[in-house]
């Protein structure tokens, strides 16, 4: 019976004292309301009680504290300190707040030696010198901040420790040599990643050219340091294009590359990465200084694949190439090819097909080549799927539908359960559609809306809904089957003929709703043929007549496309995607809007 009793008394001891510390918080938060409203009077008279009950309650007294000190009552927040100092043997942080109520007295002597207590206080706790640093940076007292750090450095005796806090610091009290110098402290031991110290950088320099130059010398300097440390090199490629001086960026790999005895691989990698960022022609540079090392250097057979895929890729992504760069890269495929017969079931081969189906104009060349890569013996079976897929596009193209669906099949069997077998089923899907077998097509999109490729599921939901909203209540399918058919006479690149037919849709069938579909179609067409302008033209009249309809957020977004692509007009570019973000909160474009206003934005404010 007497444990009993005990055990009940200690609960409600327990439930006691949580009352009490539930009910000291909504005092000193109703203490805290007071101030805000301007209640002077009777927040004062909730501090001091708080005081008088807690003393040792270490928000009760930071509470009491900015009280007294935003409202100026030196005085009595000077006295608030000292008592502390009678009730903690220990308080380093309250140092800081003495100091900075003297500051406020005009006694910047006694600030000082308060501050410089504080920071001689530390004993190694990170999280207290953490702590310390941000409460002198946010009272505006930078350079006590930063010898908090350094002290704290000194202490643990680890130089790499605060790097990028104490950069910042650095930077923003106008010292970059020293901000540069903490944050290329870290590169010995690589913490933190590269691209967190590109992100700090970028934050340092801002557009300022004088901090790039002294962060490239910098680099430099480490660089002849260290020169086995990767993570100095990445950097300082990444200063010099950030500069736009790929040129610069090139002789440096050369010679480093040369220093380090790679044989070429820091040059083959800075090549790739040109290439990713559509420096085509720096690209080549890199890759013809490998090449003239002769065919007997490791990276010779490499280094003429790659300059296949970034003359390719030159093409693809240049709206007025001229013929005479097909020309010569077909015959630079050929040569390739010929000096090298054992890789011609690779992704290659694949270029050289769609060179010629897409900006050559000869099909039938595309159709041999992948016939012939098909029965190559040593042939994968990722490759054998993904040629397969292309031919029967190209069946398509002239006219060999049957061909077309049979090989989607066989890829479909193949890949059962693999995005090839999806992106099968889609193709024969499509067919479908292109013949006007909407019911057999609409099932098989129905399962592929749920694929696990985004866009397989965007291009089968897309199609899915322009099948359902346009199947008429009258039964009517002579718009969507002319739609349709349409839609392949443009995949066949039978551009004349299927712009005739889309127009005579909207001849006869004025309100029909496939208006919007047809809009975007001619749209399409005219960016193809670099009519840019009435391309602009067909998506505004779906903007304007249809700006709640499906469509919409497409031709707002295709618009921004144009104007950053094709016509180099990139405020128009930012106009339209930042419209996508704004008009059309739930577009499935908000993610690639926002990135391409990001990469616009940052284009700006790099340019020295």
């Amino acid at each position: 019976m007497l444990v009993l009793k005990r055990t009940f008394f200690c609960v409600w001891l327990l439930l006691l004292c949580h009352v009490c510390a539930i009910a000291q918080t909504n005092t000193l938060v109703q203490a805290k309301l007071f101030a805000d409203n301007g209640e002077i009077k009777k927040a004062k008279d909730l501090f001091e009680y708080l005081y008088k009950q807690s003393p040792n309650d270490c928000d009760v007294y930071q509470g009491y504290f900015d009280f007294l000190f935003i409202n100026k009552e030196w005085k009595a927040a000077e006295k608030l300190v000292e008592h502390q100092f009678k009730i903690k043997t220990y308080a380093p942080l309250m140092h800081i707040d003495l100091g900075r109520v003297y500051l406020k007295e005009s006694k910047e002597k006694k600030a000082n030696e308060q501050f410089d207590y504080a920071i001689q206080s530390l004993n190694g706790d990170d999280m207290l010198t953490s702590k310390m640093a941000s409460t002198f940076e946010d009272d505006s007292l930078d350079a006590w901040a930063i010898k908090t750090l350094e002290h704290g450095i000194e202490m643990i005796h680890n130089p790499f420790m605060y790097g990028i806090p104490l950069a910042k610091l650095y930077a923003k009290a106008g010292k970059m040599d020293e901000a540069v110098t903490a944050l290329l402290n870290l590169g010995q031991i690589q913490i933190p990643g590269v691209e967190d110290t590109k992100a700090t950088l970028l934050q340092l320099i801002g557009n300022d050219p004088q901090k790039l130059q002294l962060t490239q010398k910098a680099l430099i300097k480490k660089i002849n340091e260290q020169p086995n440390n990767i993570w100095y090199i990445d950097l300082l490629i990444w200063v010099y294009t950030q500069k736009n001086d790929w040129e610069g960026a090139l002789m440096q790999i050369e010679a480093l590359d040369a220093r380090k005895k790679e044989g070429g691989q820091m040059l083959l990698n800075f090549a790739r990465t040109a290439a990713t960022e559509k420096k085509y022609d720096i690209a080549n540079h890199a890759l013809d200084i490998l090449l003239e090392k002769g065919k007997e250097h490791p990276y010779y057979s490499v280094s003429r694949t790659e300059k296949l895929k970034v003359g390719f890729a030159s093409i693809k992504n240049n709206p007025d190439f001229k013929q005479e760069e097909v020309d010569s890269l077909e015959i630079d495929f050929e040569n390739y090819f010929t000096d090298f017969p054992q890789v011609f079931a690779s992704e290659t081969l694949r270029d050289y097909a769609s060179l010629e189906t897409q900006y050559a104009g000869n099909t039938q060349k595309a159709i041999d080549l992948l016939e012939k890569a098909l029965q190559q013996p040593n042939a994968r079976k990722d490759f054998v799927g993904n040629a397969k897929l292309q031919l029967g596009d190209y069946y398509v193209l002239v006219g060999k539908i049957w061909d077309a669906s049979l090989l989607y099949s066989q890829v479909d069997k193949s890949f059962r359960e693999d995005i090839l077998g999806e992106e099968a089923r889609f193709r024969n899907a499509r067919l479908s559609y292109y013949e006007g077998d909407f019911e057999w097509s609409q099932g098989q999109l129905m399962v592929l809306k749920a694929s696990t490729s985004e866009l397989i599921a965007n291009d089968a939901l897309y199609l899915s809904v322009l099948i359902t909203e346009n199947i008429p209540p009258d039964s009517n399918m002579i718009p969507l089957k002319r739609f349709a058919f349409a839609d392949l006479l443009m995949f066949q690149n039978k551009d004349k003929e299927a712009e005739q037919l889309l127009d005579s849709i909207s001849k006869f069938y004025p309100k029909h709703p496939l208006q919007d579909d047809i809009y975007m179609q001619l749209a399409k067409l005219k960016i193809k043929h670099k009519d840019y302008v009435n391309a602009l033209n067909w998506l505004k009249k779906i903007v304007d007549e249809y700006k709640k309809d499906v469509l919409a957020d497409d031709a707002v977004f295709l618009s921004a496309q144009i104007y950053e692509q094709y016509l180099m007009q990139l405020d128009k570019a930012k106009y339209f995607y930042e419209s996508v973000l704004v008009d059309y909160p739930g577009s499935t474009f908000g993610q690639a809007a926002r990135n391409q206003l990001n990469e616009l934005n940052g284009k700006k404010s790099l340019e020295p």
